[in-house]
């Protein structure tokens, strides 16, 4: 199974950094969060990845091209005509493709672009902003298990998200958006999908989180997986500042992987 993550938003609550480079690529540990999202995938043995990039996509291009130069040491030997030689050379056991959705392109179309690359298979779908340490292989676990087309994970916490409402066999009954008196669950991300999902999206136009849910809710087709681990989003500094101290502190919870 492929992972899509969508990574092609302008970031502007978090301009200071996304001025220069799209908020998926804006480090943690001097490592884009991007990685640490697919590092957390890839720990359940999912290695295949789109990329749904937009804004400063060429950042992302680049930055796998020189993959070897970020995680390996180099010589740059100008007495041998500019030769490079990258030594114990590593790299992750990933296929990543980036796709240039658009600069303007909602949610909704940046996946609907990005269908040729998915075909008629299942795939997870996330955000390229937030990190958690969701179960993955529970999390498709319990997708298979009632057959519905959207998987989305949902977690408390108070964030200004989609509000969802959820019956008591985890049906997703209704969606909107979060105001200041709420505790409710919110739409974490860390979704699954059947490809039956393009369905429901139109154009560059349609806003995954909108029409396309109210729709799947109205067909009694969103399921909610409950985590009530632990998931952060890097919408701002502050949020930022706080991934960055939990990595430094060698005890960061969204770090399933072993080095």
């Amino acid at each position: 199974m492929k992972s899509i993550i969508l990574a092609g938003g302008y970031g502007t609550r978090i301009a200071e950094e996304s001025e220069f480079k799209p908020k998926p690529m804006i480090e943690i540990g001097e490592m884009p969060i991007l990685w640490h999202i697919m590092k957390i995938y890839s720990s359940y043995g999912v290695d295949e990845f789109v990329i749904c990039a937009g804004y400063k996509q060429h950042v992302i291009k680049e930055w796998f091209a020189d993959y070897f130069l970020h995680t390996s040491d180099i010589t740059f030997d100008f007495t041998k005509g500019n030769e490079i030689i990258v030594h114990d050379k590593y790299a992750e056991h990933w296929k990543v493709t980036v796709v240039d959705t658009g600069l303007n392109t909602m949610t909704g179309g940046r996946v609907k672009r990005i269908q040729k690359y998915v075909g008629n298979e299942p795939f997870f779908l996330t955000y390229g902003d937030a990190v958690a340490d969701v179960n993955i292989a529970k999390l498709m676990e319990f997708h298979q298990s009632h057959g519905k087309c959207v998987t989305l994970t949902a977690v408390s916490i108070a964030q200004q998200k989609g509000v969802l409402d959820v019956n008591e066999d985890n049906t997703i009954v209704s969606f909107r958006e979060k105001d200041d008196e709420d505790g409710s669950l919110i739409n974490g991300g860390f979704m699954v999908c059947n490809a039956g999902v393009f369905d429901y999206l139109e154009d560059d136009t349609t806003i995954f989180e909108q029409q396309p849910m109210r729709s799947l809710i109205q067909a009694g087709e969103l399921k909610s997986f409950y985590h009530n681990g632990f998931w952060q989003c890097m919408d701002t500094k502050r949020e930022k500042d706080k991934l960055e101290l939990l990595w430094a502190s060698g005890k960061a919870p969204w770090k399933v992987w072993t080095d």
